[in-house]
């Protein structure tokens, strides 16, 4: 990355966490930029989509801010959020228990980071080196698919904000359901809601949490839970392959009755019913008077390292 480019992203970023920057809008603006190309600089650029990243570093702080002592209430008007039952919901995905226990935790206030970019006290912000080294793709097929995967799937959902509400919902293809138990794919709404909640779904698994809330399809929230999940959910799997613990299995008491699998097999069963509901996605999106591009990891990857290397 040249001088230039270090310079422009630093004033994205800036314009990200502007404190009077509370939407795309006002982000792009100050950047001197159109949404669309402020959002896709930025993603390109850090790994994150600007409003995600916005959302995360305000969390962060919100974690801090109630270390210190602030209130539930307090920490959620500062942190943007119109309701305290809406940051608490927030509040709770992100970190795994709820805002009013974070005084009396030790973990810090960092979320998982795609780009080691964090809120600092009182103030600024910290990139973590260790942490934006690690969280760039590197060549290995797996760690390149896992990236791709939640890379794509947030662009889907962003596509999907220029579909009309009758054609998000509209059956397009009757009949589709890949996982049986899993119910329908019939419709774009329940593809992206399927998209987003099989990882909150298996973390919560892996990770031995309680069963998440994953009822609505609202496209907002799905974008906002997919932005929690992503990081999370990277980090899971990298640790895994820290531990070389491909080969463990984990008892899930999720399912009725309680079963069994292999941790290999479900990072793949994830990324292989993954391709099939992204390109069917992008199937709906088409027919919906969208076009996405392919979808293909080489474009994907040339885009994001500036060329093959």
């Amino acid at each position: 990355m040249t001088d230039q480019e270090r310079d422009r992203l630093r004033e994205l970023l800036d314009a990200v966490l502007d404190e009077n920057n509370r939407t795309l809008e006002d982000m792009a603006g100050d950047a001197y930029s159109s949404p669309y190309h402020f959002s896709r600089q930025l993603s390109r650029g850090a790994g994150e989509p600007p409003v995600t990243m916005r959302r995360r570093v305000l969390l962060e702080r919100a974690a801090w801010e109630l270390g210190t002592g602030r209130s539930v209430t307090e920490a959620a008007w500062s942190a943007g959020y119109e309701s305290v039952d809406g940051f608490t919901r927030a509040f709770t995905r992100a970190f795994g228990h709820p805002p009013s226990a974070t005084a009396d935790r030790t973990t810090g206030h960092w979320l998982p980071a795609p780009n080691g970019i964090h809120f600092h006290p009182p103030t600024s912000l910290w990139v973590d080196a260790q942490e934006a080294a690690t969280a760039r793709p590197a060549a290995g097929v797996t760690e390149l698919m896992l990236h791709h995967d939640v890379e794509d799937v947030g662009k889907l959902l962003q596509l999907a904000q220029g579909v009309s509400a009758p054609d998000y919902r509209r059956v397009q293809v009757p009949g589709s359901a890949p996982l049986g138990w899993d119910g329908p794919d019939e419709t774009l709404a329940q593809v992206l809601a399927h998209l987003v909640t099989t990882k909150e779904i298996w973390l919560a698994a892996i990770k031995g949490h309680d069963t998440p809330d994953t009822g609505s399809d609202d496209l907002a929230e799905l974008a906002d839970r997919h932005g929690q999940i992503a990081p999370r959910w990277l980090t899971m799997v990298r640790d895994i392959d820290r531990r070389a613990a491909w080969s463990d299995r984990i008892i899930d008491a999720l399912c009725e009755p309680p079963e069994s699998f292999v941790i290999s097999s479900v990072i793949a069963h994830v990324l292989t019913i993954s391709v099939h509901r992204r390109q069917l996605a992008r199937l709906m999106l088409r027919q919906a008077g969208v076009t996405p591009d392919p979808g293909d990891p080489i474009e994907w990857w040339q885009q994001r390292t500036g060329g093959l290397r």
